[in-house]
């Protein structure tokens, strides 16, 4: 809780911190990087950066906990904090970095504001930083000695057995381990952050979601091809598709990620578009691992059939499950040779029957997800039965800090870097 002293200072500068928190969030990553270089290699991702979208993430990141604090001081905002450590701990983020952080961005407020920055000023925002910074610690400690592990090793190596092209811009990889140890299993919906080596040297990270249920030895997850694979942006994809075979090595984090499946026994509605595909392939295929005989209800929307990933795959799943069905829409046209109920056009929720009293997992591109959950708020499904996973930094959480309340009525979900 902020203290009595640093609220009214808060309150106080927060609209103007809001107003120039874009322009401290690119300065300090432009500091940051130009005195620990070393950062880029392994930890951050040079993608995001170039398009400013990691930039975005945490301005609103920031927004939102600070705001949080100032409309609801006795209660931290979990959704935010729990989304952000997950994804700290699949890139191995340790306590000390949180100091190189502080330092940096501390630069960059300064550097943006200027006189404004008083000693009272520094102090209080000095005070946000930390409750925010010790708060996501002490979760990653959480996280990391739940699964045994130290930032360090939460790293591993595995072999690609198998490659399988998708689709004409989808890669899946079935990774198998190459010692004795333990797989960790992962819990359905999670992903693992995959360290690839760059023509340059420059390790990049980049999370995948786990597509399949593990089995002690293999881990699969599934790769979109991003245009431009001379830019950061679709250097790591690119290289994936294009020179990574069959027993070729890569890196891999213990999986992580805080969207994932209820095990309430209710009804489950999966909602996705595109690549989206992935976190509920690996969903449906732990409940098939489970036995389920829960109702699940798959919405799919794509360009066509041919582009539409894992679908035999994930079918296959469905038909396993005594209560499964799909929809699918494909925006050319509305022909399907799959067994699904097929539509023309983009996913509409008014032509489907939905379960009474589900649970929604929304994953695709960020207007799809908020078009279908506004659809499902507005038929009365309660927000905090709708989770929506993000593929990149988490502009959708950086929206929400304009919010009058936060905390009160955000979905929850993962952003990645």
């Amino acid at each position: 809780m902020l203290s009595d002293r640093s609220r009214p200072v808060i309150e106080a500068t927060l609209p103007v911190v809001a107003d120039n928190i874009e322009e401290i969030a690119t300065r300090f990553y432009a500091h940051l990087f130009g005195e620990h270089p070393e950062l880029i290699d392994g930890v951050f991702n040079r993608g995001n950066q170039a398009e400013k979208t990691q930039q975005l993430a945490l301005a609103g990141s920031v927004a939102v906990f600070a705001t949080s604090l100032m409309k609801v001081p006795e209660q931290l905002p979990e959704h935010l904090l729990n989304r952000i450590a997950h994804k700290h701990a699949s890139l191995g983020i340790t306590p000390a970095q949180y100091d190189v952080v502080h330092d940096n961005l501390f630069w960059a407020i300064v550097d943006v504001l200027g006189d404004a920055v008083t000693p009272e000023v520094a102090a209080a925002w000095d005070e946000v930083y930390w409750l925010m910074a010790y708060a996501l610690i002490n979760q990653e400690r959480g996280l990391y000695s739940a699964r045994g592990v130290r930032p360090e090793t939460v790293w591993r190596e595995w072999e690609v057995a198998e490659k399988v092209q998708e689709t004409d811009d989808v890669v899946t990889f079935r990774m198998r381990k190459t010692d004795d140890r333990l797989v960790t299993t992962s819990l359905p919906g999670q992903y693992v952050t995959v360290q690839v080596p760059m023509p340059d040297g420059v390790r990049q990270p980049r999370q995948y979601s786990l597509t399949r249920a593990d089995d002690g030895e293999h881990r699969q997850f599934s790769v979109k091809r991003v245009p431009g694979g001379d830019k950061p942006a679709g250097e790591v994809s690119n290289l994936l598709c294009d020179s990574v075979g069959v027993g070729d090595r890569l890196t891999m984090s213990l999986p992580f990620g805080d969207v994932v499946l209820d095990d309430s026994g209710r009804p489950v509605v999966f909602a996705s578009a595109g690549i989206g595909i992935t976190p509920m392939a690996g969903m449906l295929s732990h409940l098939v691992a489970a036995g389920s005989h829960l109702p699940i209800t798959l919405l799919h929307a794509d360009v066509d059939e041919a582009s539409f990933a894992l679908r035999h795959q994930v079918l296959d799943d469905l038909r396993t499950l005594s209560g499964g069905s799909a929809h699918v829409w494909y925006e050319r046209g509305g022909d399907s040779s799959l067994p699904v109920e097929a539509h023309d056009g983009v996913l509409d929720l008014d032509e489907v029957k939905l379960p009474e009293d589900a649970t929604y997992y929304l994953c695709g591109p960020l207007p799809f997800m908020q078009a279908v959950r506004s659809a499902l708020i507005e038929r009365g499904v309660p927000a905090r039965d709708i989770q929506y996973e993000v593929f990149g930094p988490d502009l959708w959480q950086a929206d929400l800090a304009t919010e009058d309340t936060p905390g009160a009525s955000e979905p929850t979900g993962r952003h990645s870097a």
